[in-house]
């Protein structure tokens, strides 16, 4: 079967760490070409993918016509105006979350997409983590009973501001609750589907910041609250997941080891148990079983998943 070409626009964090390390190792899919504008870049491209092809500009990629997917992989105001480009020139488009900083532009895409019969999809890779896979696991499971409450957060901390960061300026689709509670919002959808209400808390906290660094997002559902939060002065780690039933909880620490791998450049294929998590971070369920208070770790889920693409 012949390998599809992808073209990555972007290849800082986003492009580097969550997409060429994935495509490369895809067996149905050849990192054709990247945009690599900064000396760091094209190094790092030359040094860990020498047989992609290195541009200077979306374009290169977008008007290639042995392109045949799109990645996007930049700062989120461009996520639009490359992903209609792409679409217009006729190529299957993957756009890193959020998908876009509006709905009507997204609207636009997806009925684009549709009168062009190409694929159009947002990346969104942490519905794959171990975490996430293990909660929604453990929900499904029943033990909890009906739930009430679920709580997800991103706490991180930085008490300075990031030098050349995009995300730390005042820009379209910039600040914490863009770039991490996009992944919140989506894994709750997941398991839980589209709320009846939301209510939304966005601050800025730190001293000389420009945009969001703390958000609260609350979806209401019949009989369950959905508490998803992020923050940058979190110094003591907190759970990743709190789960509420009437028959008790389920309580989650740590996060998915890939990330920490990936930005130290390992890929999948040279790390024979990638995707699994240290025991150590196991999360904990609580609950009264048969009359009995039933206390264990539970096993956490592999981070991975296997794709094939069919042409």
């Amino acid at each position: 079967m012949k390998k599809l070409k992808v073209g990555l626009i972007g290849f800082s964090i986003g492009g580097h760490v969550f997409h060429a390390p994935f495509i490369a190792e895809n067996p149905d899919l050849e990192l054709y070409k990247v945009t690599a504008r900064k000396p760091e870049q094209q190094q790092m491209l030359a040094e860990r993918y020498p047989e992609a092809i290195g541009v200077m500009s979306a374009e290169d990629i977008i008007n290639d016509p042995e392109v045949d997917i799109v990645a996007i992989a930049t700062s989120n105001d461009v996520h639009f105006s490359f992903a209609k480009a792409a679409l217009e020139a006729g190529k299957h488009v993957i756009v890193e979350k959020p998908f876009t900083n509006y709905s009507a532009e997204a609207d636009e895409l997806i009925t684009l997409a549709k009168e062009k019969n190409l694929v159009l999809s947002v990346h969104h890779n942490a519905r794959f983590h171990s975490d996430f896979k293990t909660v929604k696991k453990v929900i499904e499971s029943g033990r909890l009973g009906r739930v009430v409450n679920y709580e997800a957060r991103y706490d991180r901390f930085r008490n300075f501001l990031r030098a050349g960061a995009w995300r730390e300026e005042n820009l379209p689709g910039s600040g914490i609750h863009y770039d991490l509670g996009a992944h919140l919002i989506d894994q709750a959808l997941l398991v839980f589907g589209k709320p009846l209400a939301v209510f939304a808390d966005l601050r800025i906290q730190r001293d000389g910041a420009k945009t969001i660094d703390d958000f609260e997002f609350i979806l209401s559902y019949p009989g369950l609250k959905v508490s998803l939060k992020g923050q940058m002065l979190a110094k003591i780690s907190t759970a990743r997941y709190a789960v509420y039933g009437m028959n008790g909880c389920f309580v989650k620490w740590g996060v998915d080891p890939q990330e920490a791998l990936l930005r130290d450049g390992v890929r999948p294929s040279q790390h024979l148990d990638w995707g699994k998590e240290d025991p150590a971070y196991q999360g904990t369920i609580a609950v009264l079983e048969n009359g009995n208070d039933v206390e264990e770790k539970i096993e956490s889920e592999w981070g991975q998943v296997k794709i094939s693409i069919k042409t």
